[in-house]
């Protein structure tokens, strides 16, 4: 037990989370996210703060709901052949804990896969997700993913790290 929520609860939560989008259930990861969520990939190492420098991408909720109706439009170009990924996740760490506020830290090293048709490329970092309960549920605050390669020309990522 971590300061009032079991260790394997938090790891589970991150775990189920990367399921979900492997397995596009796009609308149950939606629903992971609170209101005033933060789902941000840094552009430069060490960044603190996603407004104070520009980032691969900084999206609050409304932003995530656009990019999965996008996703499940029939019509949406670059998903007229579909992608698919696949994350491989190191046991998650708990980094930060505030039992008080029901708010807790993790951080995930990872190798995430994603195909669409004859094409396929591989993307590492660490996933960093602040957890906070509410209403008795663990919801995602903020999910930051550190790529390492995060300074190279990228693919277009289509599905979520």
């Amino acid at each position: 037990m971590i300061q009032g929520i079991a260790e394997e609860e938090l790891e589970w939560f991150v775990y189920r989370e990367a399921q979900l989008i492997d397995e596009k259930r796009l609308d149950e990861w939606y629903g992971l996210f609170a209101e005033d969520a933060l789902y941000w990939m840094p552009l430069v190492r060490g960044q603190t703060d996603p407004h104070s420098h520009t980032s691969l991408f900084c999206e609050d909720k409304f932003l995530l709901k656009v990019r999965i109706e996008r996703l499940k439009d029939p019509l949406s170009h670059s998903q007229q052949q579909p992608s698919f990924c696949q994350h491989v996740l190191q046991r998650p760490e708990v980094v930060g804990r505030d039992r008080d506020a029901g708010e807790y830290a993790l951080r995930t090293p990872f190798v995430y896969l994603e195909t669409r048709l004859d094409e396929q490329f591989v993307l590492g970092g660490v996933a960093h997700h602040d957890l906070r309960r509410e209403d008795g549920r663990l919801k995602i605050a903020v999910k930051r993913i550190e790529l390492l390669n995060r300074d190279a020309a990228l693919p277009s990522i289509q599905l979520f790290l």
